[in-house]
């Protein structure tokens, strides 16, 4: 999966969490370089990857963690987060 628009992001979290176990995570950057490889442009892209995770986690689709906490979508701050399957995610 490739592109460059902001729609690409919700598709590729949820392929990606397809792929893992259903208890494990991924990390923003996955996703990053999931549509952006090249360096500098995934890097641009993380941003708008964290917006989307905090969108996809209040509609219940995501959670969002930092170590065993689970963050409130709209009070990430900065700092590492990962992002699991939440009670809404998609089935396949």
């Amino acid at each position: 999966m490739t592109g460059n628009a902001a729609g690409d992001i919700p598709a590729a979290i949820i392929a990606l969490l397809r792929r893992r176990a259903p208890d494990a995570s991924i990390c923003p950057s996955d996703v990053a370089r999931h549509l952006a490889p090249e360096a500098g442009v995934w890097r641009a892209r993380m941003p708008d990857v964290r917006v989307v995770a905090a969108t996809l986690a209040r509609e219940g689709c995501l959670a969002i963690t930092r170590g065993d906490s689970t963050l409130d979508p709209d009070a990430l701050g900065k700092g590492p987060i990962r992002l699991r399957r939440g009670p809404r995610f998609p089935p396949a």
